[in-house]
C-alpha cells in the first residue's frame, strides 16, 4: 500500500503549498464542491508534509508550533489545581433521542437502538433526519441559574461545556456555522447563558470542541437502509441540497454545512473488501488525498469556530476531542489531514491571554490524549494513570451512565467520590458528566446523587481543593489483572469506563487508602470505605519504616468528626483507633498534621 502512493507524494506536497497560499482572512471561503486531483488515500502521514495554515492568529511570543507552546507556557494556572472537581456539561440536541452517546450518527445505522428510537419518536431518517431533530429541539426546562447552583452545591468548581459535539451544531451564536442554536431550534445562546451563571458563582468556564472528525463521523448519513421497507432509499444527507430548502423551514441553510460531504475511496481495500471510511479514521491513520481542498477548508472552519468562542466568550480553558497526538495529525481519529491548525488556535488563545494579563497566562488548553507538552493538558477518559502523574496537567473525564442522556442510569454518589479520590491522589482533576434530559433538566436520580456528593464534599473538601499528590498515591490490597494473569500484582482500584452498576457495587476494605497533601502541609489519608466503630486501622505508608516523611506526627483527626482520635505511630504503620460512632458515607478522611 505504501509503495502504491509514493509516486503521488511530490504532486501532493506541491499542491498543498499552493492551496496554503491562496486562502486567508477572516471571511470563510465557500466549501469546495469538487474533489482534488485523484491522489488516493495516503496511508503513511509521514509522507505528507504538514500544511501551515494561514487563518488569523493573535500575535505574541507563542508561535503555532508545539515546541513554542511547550517552551513559553510556564505552569498551569493555580485555579486549576485549586478547583480539582468539575462538571462536564455534555449536553445538546442529541439528548433528544434518549439513546445515549452518538445519537446523531447512530440514527443512520439500522442495527442501533438510536435508529429504532428515531423511527418511533421522529420518523425514518430518509424523511426526518438529524437536521429535523435540531429544528424540533426545544429544551423548555433549561434553567442555567438553577443548574449552576446545584453544581456548585455539589462541590464542582469549574464547568466544561460542550460548544459543539460531533454533530457539527454550534451551541452559541456562531459566526462560522449557520447550523447553530441561535439560528436553528431553540434560538438560544447556550454558552452565553451558562457563562453568566457560572461567573455569579465564581466557577471557571471551559468550552469543549468535538468537531475535529465530524467529516468522517457523518459518512453513514450518506447511505441507505440495507433491508426493510425503505431499503435503498437514501437518507436525507445523501439527497438534499441548498436548493431543496426553498419554501421550507431550513431555507437558506445548506445541509452540507451540517453533514459535510460524502467521501469515496473505492481504490482502498482491506483483504479484498472496501473499507468503511469511519473504520479507516477511527483507530488508524492516513490522509484523504482526493479531498485536499475540502480538507483545508474543513480545518480552517474548525479553527475559526474555536477562535470565535475564544474571542467572544473568553473561556478560562478549552478542550479538543480526538484520538491522536493532536487534531489534524493524520493519526487515528485525527486522520484525514495534517496541518498546524491546532497549534495555531492554542497559540492564539495564549497570546490573547498574555496581552490581557500583562504577560501572564491564566488559561489552559487541553487536548484529549495529548503527549506531554508543558503547555497542553491531557485527559484520561474513563481511566486514570497507573501512578502519580506530575509531568503534565491532566484531567480524568468520566460520564455517569453515558455521555448523553438515556433512561436507566445507575446514580451512585459513592462511585463518584471514590473515582474522585483515585484521580486527585494521582495529581489530577476529575471532570464529571452528569447528563441532562432533552428538556435541559436533571432527572430525579442525578439530582439526588449530586446532593449526596455535595454533602460529602462540604465535610471533606479541605483535603481535595488545592491539594496535590503526596509521596505515594495509595496503599492497600494487591490484585492480579484478570486480563493479564502473568503480569505483576497491582493496587486494587476503581474500574474504568463510564460509571455504572459495577462501579456502584465495587467494594474496598479498610486496608485501602489514597493520599493527598494539602496547601497547609497536612497529609490526608482517605480510607476508601467506612470503618466500623472502634475498628483499628493501620496505614503502612505512614509507618516509620516506610521513610516517606521525616516529620513527627503531632495530631490525627477525622474530617467531619470532633471526637478525639487514639493513634500511635510505630515502625510498621500509623495505627488509628476509630471513634465509637462512625457516621460517614462512601469514604473517610484521616487528617495527619506534623510538628
Amino acid at each position: 500500500m505504501r509503495k502504491l502512493f509514493q509516486g503521488v507524494v511530490v504532486v501532493l506536497l506541491v499542491g498543498q503549498l499552493a492551496v496554503a497560499q491562496q486562502k486567508s482572512g477572516y471571511k470563510l471561503p465557500q466549501m469546495p464542491q469538487k474533489e482534488s486531483k485523484q491522489l488516493g488515500f495516503i496511508v503513511d502521514p509521514d509522507l505528507f508534509q504538514e500544511v501551515k495554515m494561514d487563518f488569523p492568529m493573535a500575535s505574541g511570543k507563542f508561535e503555532p508550533t508545539w515546541e513554542s507552546i511547550d517552551k513559553n507556557y510556564g505552569e498551569a494556572p493555580a485555579w486549576w489545581r485549586d478547583a480539582k472537581f468539575g462538571i462536564f456539561i455534555h449536553w445538546g440536541p442529541q439528548a433528544s433521542g434518549m439513546s445515549g452517546d452518538w445519537y446523531a450518527r447512530n440514527i443512520y445505522r439500522e442495527e442501533t437502538d438510536a435508529y429504532k428510537n428515531h423511527l418511533v419518536n421522529f420518523g425514518h431518517p430518509s424523511e426526518v433526519g438529524y437536521k429535523d431533530v435540531l429544528h424540533k429541539w426545544n429544551p423548555t426546562d433549561w434553567d442555567p441559574a438553577k443548574l449552576v447552583k446545584a453544581y456548585y452545591d455539589a462541590g464542582f468548581r469549574y464547568a466544561l461545556i460542550v460548544g459543539v459535539h460531533h454533530d457539527n451544531y454550534d451551541l452559541w451564536n456562531s459566526k462560522y456555522q449557520p447550523w447553530n442554536a441561535v439560528n436553528v431550534g431553540p434560538k438560544k445562546d447556550f454558552l452565553a447563558g451558562w457563562k453568566k451563571e457560572l461567573q455569579k458563582k465564581g466557577m471557571r468556564f471551559g468550552v469543549s470542541f468535538h468537531h475535529e472528525y465530524t467529516w468522517w463521523w457523518w459518512q453513514r448519513a450518506f447511505l441507505a437502509d440495507k433491508s426493510g421497507p425503505k431499503v435503498g432509499i437514501p437518507y436525507d444527507a445523501a439527497k438534499l441540497t441548498l436548493k431543496d430548502g426553498k419554501g421550507k423551514w431550513w431555507e437558506g441553510l445548506d445541509p452540507q454545512r451540517l453533514y459535510g460531504k460524502p467521501m469515496n475511496y473505492s481504490n482502498l481495500v482491506n483483504e479484498g473488501k472496501p473499507y468503511i471510511l469511519e473504520d479507516i479514521a477511527f483507530g488508524r491513520k492516513g490522509i484523504f488525498g482526493n479531498d485536499l481542498d475540502y480538507a483545508y477548508w474543513y480545518a480552517t472552519q474548525w479553527a475559526m469556530r474555536m477562535e470565535d468562542v475564544i474571542d467572544n466568550y473568553d473561556p478560562d480553558f478549552i478542550y479538543t476531542d480526538g484520538n491522536g497526538p493532536h487534531p489534524f495529525s493524520g493519526i487515528r481519529s485525527a486522520s484525514g489531514y495534517k496541518c498546524d491548525a491546532a497549534a495555531r488556535v492554542i497559540a492564539h488563545f495564549y497570546n490573547k491571554s498574555a496581552a490581557a494579563n500583562k504577560g501572564k497566562i491564566d488559561k489552559l488548553a487541553i487536548i484529549k490524549f495529548s503527549p506531554a507538552y508543558k503547555g497542553v493538558g491531557t485527559t484520561f477518559e474513563g481511566s486514570f494513570p497507573k501512578g502519580i502523574k506530575s509531568d503534565q496537567t491532566w484531567m480524568a473525564d468520566r460520564a455517569v451512565g453515558d455521555w448523553f442522556y438515556r433512561p436507566g442510569f445507575v446514580y451512585d454518589a459513592g462511585a463518584v467520590v471514590r473515582t474522585l479520590l483515585e484521580d486527585v491522589s494521582r495529581d489530577g482533576n476529575l471532570t464529571l458528566c452528569v447528563s441532562l434530559t432533552p428538556q435541559g433538566a436533571m432527572d430525579e436520580g442525578s439530582a439526588k446523587m449530586l446532593k449526596e456528593i455535595g454533602a460529602w464534599m462540604s465535610v471533606n473538601g479541605e483535603g481535595i481543593y488545592g491539594s496535590k499528590a503526596w509521596k505515594v498515591y495509595g496503599e492497600g490490597v494487591m490484585v492480579k489483572d484478570p486480563k493479564n494473569p502473568d503480569s505483576p500484582e497491582k493496587l486494587k482500584g476503581m474500574p474504568g469506563g463510564k460509571l455504572d452498576k459495577p462501579h456502584a457495587e465495587f467494594s474496598f476494605s479498610t486496608k485501602d487508602f489514597r493520599f493527598t497533601e494539602g496547601k497547609n502541609g497536612s497529609v490526608y489519608a482517605w480510607c476508601m470505605t467506612v470503618p466500623m466503630g472502634e475498628e483499628m486501622i493501620r496505614i503502612r505508608s505512614l509507618g516509620q519504616k516506610a521513610g516517606l516523611t521525616q516529620q513527627t506526627i503531632s495530631k490525627v483527626s477525622i474530617l467531619g468528626n470532633n471526637s478525639s482520635v487514639e493513634w500511635k505511630q510505630d515502625s510498621e504503620a500509623l495505627a488509628i483507633r476509630c471513634p465509637e460512632k462512625m457516621d460517614f458515607k462512601h469514604a473517610v478522611c484521616f487528617k495527619i498534621d506534623f510538628k
